[in-house]
């Protein structure tokens, strides 16, 4: 696939031809474009619907993975590997406590 120039990505971003796109299509063009051209929020809820399952704002950081996940290529990643594509020392859980607990 032809990579978008700035120009070219501000342009197709502008133009609002995306809102048109079925989402696997935008979701396959966006990732394999080094460029956003497309809004990310509608970028990612365009893999969330492809995927069927939430997609974490980092997973974008590998689009290899989630081309190959949308392939069929290889299973989604579980919740311990999703945690696991955080970097060393980024990562910060934070556990909520009901009433109940006190």
């Amino acid at each position: 696939m032809q990579q978008l120039t700035r120009e070219q990505a501000i342009a197709f971003h502008e133009s609002e031809a995306w809102r048109d796109m079925p989402a696997a299509q935008l979701a396959a063009f966006q990732l394999r474009q080094r460029l956003l051209c497309v809004p990310f929020e509608e970028f990612h809820r365009a893999v969330e619907s492809v995927l069927g399952r939430p997609v974490w704002s980092h997973e974008f950081a590998d689009p290899e993975r989630l081309r190959d996940e949308m392939a069929g290529l290889v299973e989604p990643p579980t919740f311990d590997e999703i945690l696991a594509m955080i970097p060393v020392g980024r990562l910060v859980v934070l556990g909520a406590r009901s009433d109940e607990e006190g």
